[in-house]
């Protein structure tokens, strides 16, 4: 176990499952402090005991709707009320959209996309962001994706909120660039929990997604995309700020041919 991040203060958003869970896990084991913001109360729950008894570390559940702007208010006073400070965001709750063509999304659906994938991180940025440019120090990392970027099929209001939240991510860093406080992007290539309910419901969009990788696999969301994020909240990224890092194994090199049958049409 690493100590980087001794005394440090993560929020970590959707950390009940997938990327967030890995990315809790991470932060956990590198000494941080981690508050676990989840709208599914089991599995956050579980994830802040695993943290607790598995790494040591001081962790807190919280139930958070990201959509709900006074649950990311709530949500970052949480944070300190419990420890007085918070140093990291990472914004990756994500529970919304349906595979689709754009001509058939309706105004609900691309309104809770946004409410999730755009205004929640807003407003945890906006309610952390005092905290940290008072101490000099902070670090928030966006969940963005490469679907977004590549314009991916059938994803209209996930590709939509994450190029809003890119375009949020650039805003803020060139914002907040004098004030110590330093704000970057991931887009995963990963098995991530919305993935795997997508998977589900469509079983080759897993074999496809696999196989369209240049690494023949997607990645895992502790091992593979939660170091990157550990790297954009630590000393050695404080130079580093309004940047997008694709951790995906090489997809975003040449794109990737994407091409599911939504509905039988061309």
């Amino acid at each position: 176990m690493s100590a980087e991040f001794e005394g440090r203060v993560a929020v970590v958003t959707g950390a009940g499952d997938g990327i967030g869970r890995g990315v809790a896990r991470r932060f956990a084991a590198a000494g941080a402090k981690v508050l676990v913001a989840e709208l599914n109360e089991e599995s956050g729950r579980r994830v802040a005991k695993e943290l607790e008894t598995g790494f040591g570390a001081e962790a807190l559940f919280v139930a958070t709707d990201v959509t709900v702007k006074a649950q990311v208010e709530a949500m970052v006073a949480a944070a300190v009320e419990a420890w007085g400070r918070v140093d990291v965001l990472v914004n990756n709750a994500w529970g919304a959209g349906t595979v689709g063509r754009v001509e058939t999304k309706t105004d609900a659906q691309l309104e809770r996309g946004f409410a999730m994938g755009y205004y929640g991180p807003l407003w945890a940025m906006q309610a952390a962001f005092p905290h940290m440019k008072a101490r000099g120090w902070g670090r928030v990392v966006n969940m963005c994706s490469l679907n977004g970027v590549n314009a991916h099929m059938g994803t209209l209001e996930y590709n939509s909120a994450k190029e809003a939240l890119r375009t949020l991510t650039r805003t803020a860093a060139r914002e907040w660039a004098p004030t110590g406080v330093v704000v970057n992007a991931v887009c995963p290539g990963a098995k991530s929990a919305a993935f795997r309910r997508m998977a589900a419901a469509h079983p080759e969009i897993e074999a496809a997604a696999d196989a369209a990788n240049p690494m023949g696999r997607l990645g895992d969301p502790e091992d593979d995309i939660a170091p990157v994020v550990l790297f954009l909240a630590s000393e050695g990224a404080r130079y580093l700020t309004g940047n997008t890092l694709f951790a995906d194994g090489g997809s975003h090199i040449n794109g990737v041919a994407w091409t599911p049958d939504l509905d039988g049409e061309e």
